[in-house]
């Protein structure tokens, strides 16, 4: 067994991931696991602040992209489920026949989603007529109202979105934001006139996808799934993977082109311009809290937490310094707080009564990307002390105060990009043959356009799985890592969450 060190402040070192993760979403307050209820932890302040900063960049992005926001209730009724159960049956058996759903009947296989979903069966001492349950996503029940709203290709394109919970009975070992039971989960949900239009839905969530991960800098692969991987109730599905610090993959979002298949389910048409009937096409788009769980793995280290400036909860905490030797200091402090908060930071005031040392720790473990110590001698020199949290240290002037907090900011921004960029080279490599060592915590880039079967050998033989289509192929074509071909399809193996 690996020797990791020992634990520091109680956070174990970060080389012992699996120790090191749960220790540090407790140590740093951002959830309790001690509810009662196995995969539902409690959100604390701290926590809370940090998904809703993740939140509100995502209205940010829907605002721009004129996406309206809804909100839709928690139950849904059981015969939408079983609905949507012989929908998703019907769709992955022509999937595996090989043939058009259009062919096959509806039958009432039920497709497992009853076991994952929470039920309620009673309201007070009565048994309800229609058993309902706890939704694991919405869409039996945004497209039983969509055929409400939608009569005309004037109604269209119709783009919505909420942010919930949405509850699955997670069976395997939970995880705090990773897995669990309780999501917190945004998703969109488009209806258009054809599936050109929907495809170009699809585009524009990929443009998204790629500002948010920049924001917060995260190392992701982006990858159009394999027919096996693909939602048995989609066209395709385009996954968002972050590469996590011991090299396993974790799916934080997902695409999905649905073409007409669900609109054909719930019955959502439009009368063009020409009068004829015709069904939608749709797309959906989703993320959860595991973004935030992202975060904490990427950026965090053997200290505590570090959170891009851009989704702190605070940037900035602000620390008096021997203020009972300088009436000065007090009101310096609180002058550079109000100043910067007029900016529209986000800044703390640590005046309590601890020694400076335990003050720094406690802002070290839990992220804050900048932190400021006005002194007695400070004040005379009209300057902040200013210590970045991915290091380095230096003054900044009171008088310009904003200015040089928003350049220390983007200092540890950029680190962040930086080590974010080093973690990709270090962990991606790429596999020329099945005969190549597959080593521990290495994602793998292949040249393959094999069948279903090669693709199962190469997981057989390798002990990965194949992430799908990466969106960027090959610039030249490469030999088929088992056929030989040549082929520009360039592919990702990883061993995934």
């Amino acid at each position: 067994m690996a020797d990791h060190g020992k634990a520091k402040r109680g956070i174990p070192p970060k080389a012992d991931f699996n120790a090191w993760y749960p220790a540090i979403v407790e140590i740093a307050e951002l959830v309790d696991k001690r509810y009662p209820i196995k995969g539902m932890d409690v959100w604390r302040p701290y926590g809370w602040k940090a998904m809703r900063c993740i939140d509100a960049l995502t209205h940010e992005q829907m605002e721009r992209t004129d996406h309206e926001e809804v909100r839709f209730p928690l139950l849904i009724p059981e015969d939408l489920l079983e609905k949507e159960n012989r929908l998703v049956s019907l769709l992955k058996r022509a999937r595996e026949e090989g043939v058009d759903p259009s062919e096959l009947r509806h039958d009432e296989e039920d497709a497992g989603f009853k076991s994952e979903v929470y039920w309620v069966r009673h309201a007070g001492e009565n048994d309800l007529d229609v058993p309902m349950f706890l939704r694991p996503t919405s869409e039996t029940a945004m497209y039983t109202m969509f055929p409400l709203w939608v009569r005309s290709h004037a109604d269209l394109p119709l783009k919505t979105y909420q942010i919930v919970n949405t509850f699955r009975y997670e069976t395997k070992q939970t995880r705090s934001f990773i897995r669990v039971r309780e999501i917190h989960f945004f998703e969109a949900h488009t209806a258009h006139i054809d599936e050109e239009c929907a495809s170009r839905q699809i585009a524009e969530d990929l443009e998204i996808v790629g500002r948010l991960m920049t924001q917060m800098s995260l190392p992701v692969i982006i990858s159009k799934r394999p027919v096996w991987d693909t939602f048995p109730g989609a066209w395709y599905t385009i996954a968002i993977d972050v590469i996590m610090p011991n090299g396993r993959t974790l799916q934080v979002a997902s695409c999905h082109h649905y073409r007409d298949q669900w609109a054909k389910a719930f019955d959502l048409t439009y009368q063009d311009e020409a009068g004829e009937t015709q069904y939608c096409h749709q797309t959906t788009y989703g993320m959860s809290e595991r973004l935030l769980g992202a975060v904490v793995s990427m950026h965090g280290d053997d200290n505590g937490l570090i959170f891009p400036p851009i989704i702190a909860p605070i940037q900035v905490v602000l620390m008096p310094v021997a203020a009972h030797k300088s009436e000065a200091v007090g009101p310096a402090v609180t002058a550079a707080a109000d100043t910067l908060r007029s900016a529209g930071l986000r800044v703390k005031v640590d005046d309590r009564d601890l020694r400076p040392g335990q003050k720094y720790w406690d802002w070290e473990i839990k992220g804050v990307p900048l932190r400021l110590e006005i002194g007695p001698r400070d004040v005379d020199q009209g300057n902040a002390f200013a210590a970045r949290r991915t290091g380095g240290k230096e003054p900044l002037p009171l008088d310009d105060i904003v200015a040089a907090v928003r350049a220390q900011l983007a200092q540890v921004q950029s680190e962040l990009e930086a080590r974010t960029r080093a973690h990709v080279a270090d962990r991606v490599h790429s596999l020329e043959n099945l005969e190549q060592e597959i080593l521990d915590g290495h994602i793998y880039e292949v040249a393959f356009d094999g069948t279903d079967a090669d693709a199962e050998v190469i997981e057989k033989q390798t002990g990965l799985t194949i992430l799908g289509d990466a969106m960027t192929p090959f610039e030249s074509p490469r030999p088929c890592i088992v056929t030989g071909q040549m082929t520009t399809r360039r592919q990702n193996l990883a061993r995934m969450y």
